[in-house]
């Protein structure tokens, strides 16, 4: 009961505050709003990001190798050796097939190559459109939803039927509105039949081909008329999917014995080729926005520690003013530890109303922003929680040295004192 007395005679005392000096207080809390709005929509964009590059990732799928020229990471411990990697050679349609013939670890092999073309419908056009070849297996090793239409057969695949799927954003952009199954779209000169759309993915901020978005797939066969899925201009590459009961190290080690095998390496010569997977840009990330978050805090520490100094200040100034105050309450049998609990839970309520009024800003900058940008920023409650617990630490550092000065107050001269 004591204790809820004390937090309700420190709010009364705390709004009396803000009533009585309401511009000098009005300034203090400014500086806990300016701090905690800094340090917590540094860290509110960075998670919303994150979640984005993530989830981005994710459509990479953890379970699948992508059999490359290049890697995305170098080997740890090691630099990244572009001019090593430069001369080795891209993979195959043999090299597919030699994976699909001689592999018993892998569920899925997919051959795919990309480029960008201009697309045309009628008198619309969109340039540098990505043009993503794929072998039949594509919809098994990559999950998505046609909104309308089907995918290809496997006798239009083999024989290379000039049809194909197209992104919703393509398919906006050239047909405004009409459906586009059934109709022709020229890539090239070449007339192509839209067989599928499909459905939306939303915006891939990596550019990984995490989006099916901005592009048209088309089956690999027939691309060869359109790309040379030989060069390395058309980033060829091989993606592979594990059975289940068969881990990522397991796939990884068949597929390089098979692919040395193909390439006649002797055991003495270095892989050249790279086996991929999201899990090294997985790691990288944790790497990246570690740094990040510690840059984060030194940017919001600054400020928060401005407003630290604020509320002490403020703080010391109450004291002053109700020396009186506390000179009688002492007189009438107030112990020090209800003087210091007094003006402590002053110093963390006025540090509180700061902290969320600086949330509530980040709350309505975050609406505002996700309408704005292609990014959905989001204040999580875990961003929240953090905000509201760095504003009592403040509000606990800043006020125990001037709470712990009200406790030690003689009262009789605290009685006496004038000003």
């Amino acid at each position: 009961m004591l204790f809820l007395n004390l937090i309700k005679e420190s709010f009364l005392f705390a709004v009396n505050a803000l009533k009585v000096n309401r511009l000098r207080t009005s300034l203090t809390l400014l500086g806990i709003t300016i701090g905690i709005f800094a340090i917590i929509s540094v860290f509110t964009v960075l998670d919303s990001l994150e979640n984005t590059i993530r989830n981005s990732l994710s459509s990479l799928g953890d379970d699948i190798i992508y059999v490359q020229k290049w890697p995305w990471a170098p080997p740890p411990g090691e630099e990244y050796a572009w001019w090593e990697y430069w001369n080795r050679p891209v993979p195959t349609i043999k090299e597919y097939e030699q994976f699909k013939k001689r592999s018993d670890r892998a569920e899925i092999i997919n051959f795919a190559a990309s480029t960008l073309r201009n697309v045309k419908y009628k008198n619309n056009t969109r340039e540098d459109v990505i043009i993503w070849a794929n072998s039949h297996e594509f919809e098994r090793i990559r999950a998505f939803e046609l909104e309308d239409g089907r995918y290809f057969t496997p006798f239009e695949s083999v024989a290379g039927k000039n049809i194909c799927l197209i992104g919703h954003q393509v398919a906006k952009d050239l047909f405004q509105g009409i459906n586009p199954i059934g109709k022709e779209i020229k890539i090239q000169g070449r007339k192509i039949m839209v067989v599928g759309l499909i459905a939306k993915e939303g915006k891939d901020i990596l550019n990984s081909g995490g989006s099916l978005d901005e592009m048209i797939i088309l089956p690999i066969i027939y691309a060869k008329t359109l790309m040379d899925i030989k060069s390395e201009n058309t980033n060829p590459m091989i993606m592979v999917k594990a059975k289940p009961d068969v881990s990522v190290a397991e796939l990884k080690d068949e597929l390089r014995s098979i692919l040395r095998s193909t390439r006649t390496l002797n055991p003495k010569q270095k892989d050249n080729f790279a086996l991929n997977q999201s899990s090294i840009l997985n790691s990288a990330l944790n790497s990246i926005f570690g740094v990040i978050n510690v840059a984060g805090w030194l940017i919001g520490g600054f400020s928060i520690l401005v407003g630290g100094f604020g509320i002490a200040n403020i703080m010391f100034v109450s004291v002053k003013e109700r020396t009186n105050l506390i000179g009688i309450q002492k007189s009438l049998g107030a112990k020090r530890k209800f003087i210091l609990w007094q003006f402590l839970f002053e110093a963390v309520i006025l540090s509180l109303i700061g902290g969320i009024i600086g949330l509530l800003l980040i709350f309505i900058g975050s609406i505002i922003a996700s309408n704005k940008i292609e990014l959905e920023i989001t204040l999580t409650l875990g961003n929240i929680i953090l905000g509201l617990l760095i504003s009592a630490g403040i509000g606990i550092v800043s006020g125990i040295f001037p709470s712990y000065k009200a406790a030690k107050l003689n009262p009789v001269e605290a009685i006496n004192t004038t000003f």
